[in-house]
């Protein structure tokens, strides 16, 4: 009985996060080693608490494990200077794939889904995890735009660049609130969620 219990709630998991459990394992095993483990000097002096001891994501995983490709990336925004549309237009704020744009440790990001479909997550260095739920009709090919909340962010934090992103997931052709929700919320990931945005504004 406990069994059969047990697979439901990893089946009901993966469906929510869209990670299959042995992925999720591996990182809800790094993150545990990294907090067991002692905290050097280095990270003592640089940091002002507990948040900051964490190592940044790009140091704390290996990410040589997951499929890399190059891309374009750029920064865009909700707003009329990225999609054309203003406050209390309907479609102000959503994504192609229908859920709302966000910024946090799992961000919603532009992809060509003939490249990366909608609902891949990327590991994206310097930014974050990416979910692709958006499109762009300058998003073609090897090219992805990141979500972030006003025009300086953009500038201020990305700006344009080539980089190797890390396929950590393809998706299937959609993403739903209830997954993006679930993947920000991952208890195993809290402690790089907070220090990662920290670091991001």
């Amino acid at each position: 009985m406990l069994f059969l219990f047990t697979a439901a709630l990893g089946a009901t998991f993966e469906s929510l996060s869209g990670m299959d459990l042995r992925t999720t394992a591996q990182l809800f095993s790094d993150s545990k080693k990294l907090k067991d483990e002692p905290v050097s000097e280095p990270a003592i002096q640089a940091g002002k608490g507990a948040a900051q001891d964490t190592p940044p994501l790009e140091e704390a995983f290996d990410w040589s494990q997951y499929p890399a490709k190059k891309v374009i990336a750029t920064g865009y925004t909700a707003g009329e200077e990225s999609t054309g549309k203003r406050p209390g237009h309907p479609s102000y704020g959503i994504t192609y794939s229908g859920v709302k744009v966000k910024r946090d440790l799992y961000s919603t990001v532009a992809a060509d889904p003939e490249v990366f479909p909608i609902g891949t997550i990327l590991f994206i260095p310097g930014y974050g995890y990416g979910v692709v739920a958006d499109t762009g009709s300058a998003i073609k090919g090897n090219k992805i735009d990141l979500y972030y909340e006003t025009v300086d962010e953009v500038y201020k934090n990305w700006g344009k660049r080539t980089l190797d992103v890390h396929i950590i997931k393809m998706g299937s052709g959609k993403v739903t609130e209830e997954e993006l929700t679930a993947l920000n919320e991952d208890e195993a990931m809290q402690v790089f969620r907070q220090s990662y945005l920290k670091t991001a504004d």
